[in-house]
């Protein structure tokens, strides 16, 4: 399944679109970065978007740098340095305190592009930094269904369809509305994920040359990885 996005706006390679992610506000990212760097430390954030996350980093007194492959989600980064690049091919020749992989992308369904991906926070992380992932675990794999989701003000979120289409391989299509009494916009990503246990994510980090060290939150969604 070819990630894919509609609505109004541009819409990036991976489906994402930009003028949804624009109305978005940062959620509990900020303060569990602040968790695992150094006050005013370094930070790599890969697959940044429009700032969401970036710019209350920034607030905080972190160094930030924004990668994405997408222009027009860099170009909504404001008072920090922005790359446009895959994360997969990153070399920026730095290393930085803290390397941030957010928005589930591990659970990207190739194992070529999810080692690709761990490999580029390893080579850019510092000697006693922290590789900070965000990830779907397994158990919350299992309890996709359609209908479920969330609502931030005039944000709604809302999954759309889901089907295993194989063995721990999952399709969805979320849809995302903002606005009301009529005056809504709507959009739709639809994307596959897949589904990884513990042991697998660990293999994989330990593949290029990460430790899965512990998990930051009680919903295990993030999880901080050390150079081996």
């Amino acid at each position: 399944m070819r990630n894919t996005g509609t609505g109004p706006g541009p819409i990036t390679p991976d489906g994402s679109p930009v003028e949804f992610y624009s109305r978005l506000r940062a959620g509990d990212e900020p303060g569990i970065v602040a968790q695992v760097t150094p006050p005013g430390g370094s930070v790599l954030e890969l697959g940044s978007g429009v700032g969401r996350v970036t710019h209350p980093l920034l607030d905080l007194g972190f160094d930030v740098v924004a990668v994405d492959e997408s222009p027009e989600m860099l170009a909504r980064v404001r008072g920090t340095r922005t790359v446009a690049a895959r994360v997969q091919e990153l070399r920026l020749g730095e290393r930085f305190d803290t390397v941030m992989l957010a928005s589930q992308l591990v659970n990207t369904p190739e194992d070529t592009a999810r080692h690709a991906l761990l490999a580029a926070c390893a080579r850019h992380v510092k000697r006693g930094g922290a590789v900070l992932i965000q990830w779907m675990p397994a158990e919350a794999h299992d309890r996709w269904h359609v209908g479920m989701g969330r609502q931030d003000g005039d944000v709604t979120i809302t999954m759309a369809a889901v089907e295993e289409v194989s063995p721990g391989l999952f399709h969805a299509t979320m849809r995302y509305t903002y606005g009301s009494d009529g005056g809504e916009q709507v959009w739709t990503q639809s994307f596959s994920s897949r589904r990884l246990t513990d042991g697998e994510l660990a293999l994989a980090l330990e593949a290029e040359g990460l430790r899965l060290d512990r998990f930051l939150t009680e919903d295990r969604t993030w999880v901080v990885a050390v150079p081996a």
